[in-house]
């Protein structure tokens, strides 16, 4: 389409599209080519929302009936705190299913660019780099130190967002006294069972790059089934 002369793309339309897109906030642009009408869908409260909304799921621009929905989502993020042999794993798996990758570990030895080269690196605290980097509905978080000193603030800070997949490792034991700790901080159950503990499919994995997969994969289904989320959303969020 030309922009701004014809039958093109206004620029009333087009300068609130760019701010959504700096923003990260989902848009949809909508165009019926039978009248050239358009719409830029910005969440409920149009007729076409609930395509649009199915469009954004599917990260997929087409037809609805007569409108062209074209999908402008914020590209996914994972942040993966703890830089251990399953990130190792993870971190490669994700780039190449589309995510922009940070790995957080204020562990320098751990998350150098020697064991990540060429990924964002992160030495600050879990909750700090966290907020630095910004969470929203197409960011998964993955905490993999096995440490509460570092695990903790970054579950806390990933449950009051909007994220939509918050995974933790540890065995159901270690999850059974991380959900004591979270109680204790003040989370409620609803928000506490948002976190997906012990982390990743039930696959049988053993083997750093086996987790690796598993965690790929629920983190897949949960962006791509949004309906099975655990847990509500902090009002607000995202």
């Amino acid at each position: 389409e030309p922009v701004g002369t014809g039958q093109g793309l206004p620029l009333t339309l087009l300068e609130p599209l760019v701010a959504a897109r700096a923003a990260r906030r989902p848009a949809v642009y909508a165009l019926r080519p039978e009248d050239w009408e358009r719409r830029l869908l910005l969440g409920p409260g149009d007729p076409l929302w609930r395509e649009a909304e199915a469009a954004l799921v599917g990260d997929r621009s087409g037809f609805a009936g007569p409108w062209f929905l074209g999908v402008h989502n914020p590209p996914l993020r994972m942040a993966i705190v703890g830089a251990a042999h399953i990130a190792q794993a993870l971190a490669p798996m994700a780039r190449l299913a589309g995510y922009d990758v940070i790995v957080i570990d204020p562990r320098e030895a751990f998350a150098s660019p020697a064991r990540f080269p060429g990924f964002r690196l992160s030495h600050d605290w879990p909750d700090a780099a966290l907020s630095a980097y910004g969470l929203d509905g197409r960011t998964a978080v993955v905490t993999l130190t096995h440490d509460a000193k570092l695990d903790d603030p970054a579950i806390r800070t990933a449950l009051r967002s909007g994220v939509f997949y918050l995974g933790s490792l540890g065995s159901a034991r270690t999850h059974a006294s991380r959900v004591a700790r979270l109680t204790a901080a003040g989370f409620d159950a609803g928000l506490i069972a948002r976190i997906h503990g012990p982390v990743g499919a039930d696959i049988g994995a053993r083997a750093p790059a086996e987790i690796a997969v598993s965690i790929l994969a629920q983190v897949t289904e949960r962006l791509r089934r949004p309906q099975t989320r655990p847990g509500p959303v902090p009002q607000g969020a995202g």
